[in-house]
Parts: structure tokens; sequence; C-alpha cells
């Protein structure tokens, strides 16, 4: 197993065994009760991974800006280009889902950082999650699960579910409000969650995050969408990464007294300062369904010194079902599409 791979497992199973014995009540939900019902909802594709199952490897490098060094101690910040392992995904549990359709598009990051150290990040193309808490995010899937008779949800289901529980409406209005992806280097991608960056000095700044394509954003009309067809991102991104043009800017936006900074559906106010904490730029794409990234879970409690996880409870939910999910994924056969 190579080195990296090794160090990403061992971080991955170390922060989630940690996290199942010390999460609070709200953030407890069973990891395979999560990931069952996960594959009842969308169905079972065995070797890929439960969520962002169409995706690709690629591998670049990032260099921190005076202005991260100045808010964290991270070894990431300190302008020496560090290696990333990154994985660029279609949302959904689907290994055939349409790259066409305005749906999730996903950046999952790993920063292979000095003394063995790791970063993972899972960056999402919308400003929120898709739940607050895991106990509503497990009631979402359980109301969105098809009937045996007529293979599709109980619109009544899923009609009570959202009204009683409008916050799990957010990020599918965000995606029906905006064109669809041009490219995998031309979309925004938030890591949703808030966390603290702390100084030198042990001062502590919560911010929330957005990687911004360094060339800006692009999408496509309707009708371009329909005829680049259900399967164009992957050639897309190797062609502009050949030309050096995928790059991102890692923004910070800071939170302010009395911001939420717990709560993946609560963006921060538009108004609250951006700043550019480095540049990632990606290096190459896989050739294939192989590269490092088929093993790594992008686990984001996985944290530098320096970087700190707020208590927003998806974000401390999210570890045990990655380490479960990755068993799985092992355990039939690790697969990427």
């Amino acid at each position: 197993m190579p080195k990296a791979r090794a160090v990403s497992l061992a971080a991955s199973a170390l922060a989630g065994a940690a996290l199942m014995t010390s999460l609070p009540a709200s953030a407890q939900v069973d990891p395979n009760r999560f990931l069952d019902q996960f594959e009842a909802t969308f169905g079972k594709f065995e070797g890929y991974r439960r969520s962002g199952a169409k995706g690709i490897c690629a591998v670049g490098e990032f260099t921190g800006s005076a202005e991260g060094r100045a808010l964290s101690t991270a070894s990431a910040f300190s302008g020496k280009p560090v290696p990333v392992i990154a994985r660029f995904s279609v949302g959904g549990a689907s290994p055939k889902a349409a790259d066409n359709a305005r749906s999730q598009r996903n950046m999952a990051l790993q920063f292979n950082l000095p003394g063995g150290e790791t970063w993972q990040m899972g960056n999402i193309s919308a400003p929120v999650f898709g739940a607050a808490t895991p106990e509503q995010f497990l009631g979402r899937l359980q109301s969105l699960q098809p009937d045996p008779a007529t293979k599709a949800a109980d619109p009544a289901k899923v009609k009570v579910f959202a009204e009683a529980n409008p916050e799990v409406l957010l990020q599918g209005r965000y995606f029906a409000s905006q064109p669809v992806p041009a490219s995998f280097g031309t979309v925004n991608y938030w890591g949703v969650h808030a966390f603290a960056f702390v100084n030198a000095k042990g001062n502590k700044q919560f911010g929330k995050w957005i990687f911004e394509p360094a060339g800006g954003t692009q999408g496509l009309s309707d009708e371009e969408a329909k005829t680049k067809g259900p399967s164009f991102l992957f050639d897309d991104l190797r062609q502009r990464v050949a030309s050096g043009s995928v790059a991102f800017d890692f923004k910070l936006q800071l939170a302010q007294p009395g911001d939420r900074i717990d709560s993946a559906v609560v963006p921060l106010p538009d108004d609250r300062r951006k700043v550019n904490m480095g540049r990632l730029v990606i290096k190459s794409v896989a050739a294939d369904a192989a590269g490092e990234c088929l093993t790594i879970t992008y686990n984001p409690i996985v944290l530098p010194k320096g970087v700190e996880p707020s208590t927003d409870p998806m974000l401390s939910a999210r570890a045990a079902p990655y380490v479960v999910g990755l068993g799985r994924r092992l355990g039939e056969g690790a697969k990427q599409q």
C-alpha cells in the first residue's frame, strides 16, 4: 500500500474512532443505520462511494499566502508548495450519474503536509449542506426511500417531512437556480462548515471557506448542456488541466461575533470579508478509474494543527459513516467511475 494511502486510512480511522465515542447526543446516529438507509434510498452500487460515486482522481499543489500564515499556524500556509490529492465527482450514489444535470459537484482534497500530517476536506458546489442535523438528514433519506410497489418515493411523505424540516430544501433550490457547470474547474466549492483558524498567539478566527476558480465560474445553457451529453466532465477536466487552466483560490470568509458558526445550512452573511489563504493548482488527472484517491475517505475532521472544528453537529457526525463506508467499499473491492 502506498505511504500516502496508508497515512490517509490511518488518519481517518483514528478520527472516526475517537468521534464515535465522543459525539454529542445530537450527532449520535449509528453509522451502519445511516449507510443502510442511504443504500435503501439511492441504491447500492458495490465498491463505490455511497455519495459522489462518479468521480476521478487528480493531483496538484497548494501554496499558502501571507494572509493564511497570519490567521493560522497550519503548515499548509507556509508559502511552500504542498502536494494535494484531489477527487472531483458528481453528486449521488450512482456511478452513472449524469454530468449535464443541475446537481451537485464535489471537490475533495487531501493536503499531504510535512511531518506526516494530513488535512482532508469535502467541498461541494453549494453554500449549504442538505440538512442541519444528523437526525434531520436521516429523516430526509427515509422520506425519499422508494416504495417497493411503485419504485418511487411517496410524494405525501416527502411533502410532510419537508414542510416540517424546510432546511432540507435549501440545497436543492440552490442547484435549481444555477446553470449546469461547464467544468469541474469552473464552479465554486464551499466547505459549508465553520472552522477555527488558530495563529501563533493562540487567537482563533472562525470562518467558512470557498474555493473559487481562478478563471471565474462558467455555466452552460440548457441547450448547451444537452449537447454535452451525460459524461463529458472527465475529458473536459483532463483537457483543461493539460492547458494549465485549472486553479482555485482558497478564500476564507471571516465570521463576526453573533454569526452562526454551528450550522451547515446557514451561510455567513454576504458582506463578511474574505481573505485569500492561497492557491490550489491542479497538475494532472488520472488516465483511468484508478488513482491515489481511490481509498481516501476525505473525512472533514482530519485537520492539521492550527485548524479546529466548530460545534456544527453535521461536521462531527460525518466522521463515523465515512470510516464505515470505507470498510464496506474495501470489502466489496473499491471502485470509482
